[in-house]
């Protein structure tokens, strides 16, 4: 079971518990890093598709099903989903701006 912040009273020291607080916010980081390497790999793939075929670079349909679908997993898990829609919207600007370069290539 999880400890909160308020059941680790008197199980370590606050400064080791920072720590070992802190290599969870790292491995998480390090994940999150990850994941977005993965899954521009993935868009990268798109953008070539898209290219070859001529197809539009943005697909707005697609977009307006993605807000929809991580502002319902953010608010699912916990997540501010206003947060969740923001950070979509920097990911899919800079998923465009490969797709125009791929184009442009």
């Amino acid at each position: 079971m999880e400890k909160s912040l308020d059941d680790t009273r008197g199980s370590a020291s606050p400064l080791e518990e920072l720590k070992s607080i802190r290599r969870s916010i790292d491995n998480i980081d390090a994940a999150l890093v990850h994941m977005l390497a993965e899954r521009f790999r993935c868009t990268q793939r798109v953008g070539v598709l898209k290219a070859r075929h001529n197809l539009p670079a943005t697909d707005a349909k697609r977009e307006e099903e993605q807000v929809a679908r991580l502002r319902g997993l953010a608010a699912a898990s916990g997540l501010d989903p206003e947060f969740a829609e923001r950070f979509l919207h920097f990911v899919i600007a800079e998923v465009i701006e490969h797709h125009n370069n791929a184009r442009a290539a």
